[in-house]
């Protein structure tokens, strides 16, 4: 059973404003923590950082970039450090794959020197893109990884993670910095965008618009989906534990289910009359795009830490995500 030590203190977040970084700010706000966020709202909102500070606590945001942010502010400020920004989404890296590419480990670069100076424990967000092509499944944290050529630049975002994972094991291994590493699989819940290609979030608004769901290539790829409010308390029951420190753990479900199951569940769950259209890769993401056919995580390493065990049901996110998507069109219009 996961409980949390209680505790009072001024953390910082980094992408607090995006759709993870803004549940973690709620969660921690609620349980009485000071909470500092920098986003420069590239792919975040200010809503989410409004709807986080809901939840009561003291949230001070700040509208930077991480490494224009951080020469402004002192580490025995905190007490601790989250660091969630970076790019995100497949169709976002793939249109601006410079510019996620230097987010991604430029940012991460400047948050660890900064840890580095008081020793602060700091969270690290990876990805399961990390594993790459996937060598075996289910992905276990201490396998072999393999990726396509560097002319795919569809592979460019899990190197850059890596990279990210990398420097802050060395961190870690050259001054004992306490760093803990998460690879997260296919996160969900209310305030996820599909607007940089993710699939749940798109599926649903299509659900409620009447129109065709677009399945990519066969739909029979697996997917282990988990929400975001399975997730958020994981990463502080990992931050809280000493020796999770220096080490890597997937977060997410493990149990699989088809993007062409998934696309009727939201039909049947929302009771839609849309469609369910198949859209070749080739169309959506361009020629020669690789997409993985299983991707599942091995979650023995987080269950024996923390007893990680999501309980959030897919109908429920679903939910959730719809009666968002309704409040906010509800928001705007007013």
């Amino acid at each position: 059973m996961m409980t949390v030590p209680p505790s009072s203190r001024r953390v910082l977040v980094t992408g607090g404003a995006g759709f993870i970084g803004s549940h973690l700010c709620e969660y921690l706000a609620s349980s009485g923590h000071s909470v500092t966020v920098i986003d420069d709202l590239s792919t975040g909102s200010l809503a989410n950082v409004k709807a986080a500070r809901q939840a009561g606590g003291d949230i001070e945001f700040i509208h930077q970039r991480v490494s224009a942010a951080i020469p402004g502010l002192k580490p025995e400020s905190f007490s601790a450090i989250y660091h969630l920004a970076a790019a995100v989404g497949v169709r976002l890296v793939l249109e601006r794959t410079s510019e996620a590419i230097e987010r991604n480990v430029l940012d991460t670069a400047a948050i660890l020197r900064f840890a580095r100076g008081a020793s602060l424990p700091v969270f690290i967000a990876s990805s399961s893109e990390v594993y790459g092509k996937g060598t075996k499944t289910p992905f276990s944290e201490d396998m072999d990884v393999a990726y396509g050529p560097t002319t795919a630049l569809r592979w460019s975002y899990a190197c850059s993670k890596a990279i990210d994972e990398y420097l802050a094991l060395a961190h870690h291994r050259e001054s004992g910095l306490p760093c803990v590493i998460t690879r997260f699989f296919n996160t969900i819940g209310p305030r996820q965008t599909g607007r940089y290609g993710m699939v749940l979030p798109r599926f649903v608004r299509a659900a409620l618009a009447g129109t065709p769901l677009e399945v990519h290539g066969d739909g029979q790829q697996s997917r282990c989906f988990c929400d975001v409010r399975d997730v958020v308390p994981a990463i502080a029951l990992l931050m809280d534990r000493c020796a999770s420190r220096g080490e890597v753990f997937n977060l997410g479900s493990d149990r699989p289910m088809s993007i062409m199951e998934l696309a009727h569940t939201v039909i049947r769950e929302l009771g839609s009359q849309s469609e369910v259209r198949l859209v070749p890769y080739s169309e959506a993401f361009g020629a020669g795009f690789e997409d993985l056919r299983v991707r599942q995580p091995d979650l023995t390493k987080a269950r024996a830490a923390i007893g990680f065990n999501p309980t959030i049901s897919m109908a429920t996110s679903i939910a959730s995500i719809a009666s968002h998507f309704a409040t906010a069109s509800k928001e705007a219009v007013g």
